[in-house]
């Protein structure tokens, strides 16, 4: 007869405190680079317009708009956990789409391929985390976490 062994993670099962407190940490951290980057494209509305119009990008001012959109209303959404799953899944695709267009490092001058090298690969690992969020929630210690207490 064939035995199974089960064996028990701390991930497995009911969250605890330290795994929370970490996901609201990661909720932060996260909505630290998008929320202040929504708010400066507000103030700099024909400046953001612009670049986007710079990198051949069509209707700049929609997709200035819609930057903003992204950055601050998912942004403010994923840091307080409100539909975080959600919202960092749009996040994920947002930073999976203007990453390729805005720091596509292989087609730029040599002066300037380190940083934007160095951008697109900070850019690919906050995509990973934004998909953690996406995959595992944003603990208890959000609006959704509140909704199964």
């Amino acid at each position: 007869m064939a035995t199974t062994t089960t064996y028990a993670s701390p991930a497995v099962g009911a969250p605890n405190a330290a795994q929370d407190t970490l996901a609201l940490i990661g909720r932060v951290l996260l909505a630290w680079l998008f929320v202040p980057a929504g708010w400066g494209k507000i103030a700099g509305f024909a400046g953001t317009a612009g670049y986007i119009a710079s990198k051949g990008i069509p209707f700049p001012e929609v997709c200035a708009a819609l930057a903003i959109a992204a950055e601050l209303g998912l942004g403010l959404a994923l840091l307080v956990g409100w539909q975080a799953r959600w919202a960092a899944l749009g996040l994920a695709i947002f930073v999976a789409v203007i990453t390729p267009l805005f720091h596509n490092y292989w087609a730029m001058p040599e002066a300037q391929q380190m940083m934007q090298k160095q951008a697109f690969s900070k850019n690919i690992a906050v995509l990973g985390g934004l998909l953690v969020v996406a995959a595992f929630g944003a603990g208890r210690f959000s609006m959704d976490g509140r909704r199964r207490a």
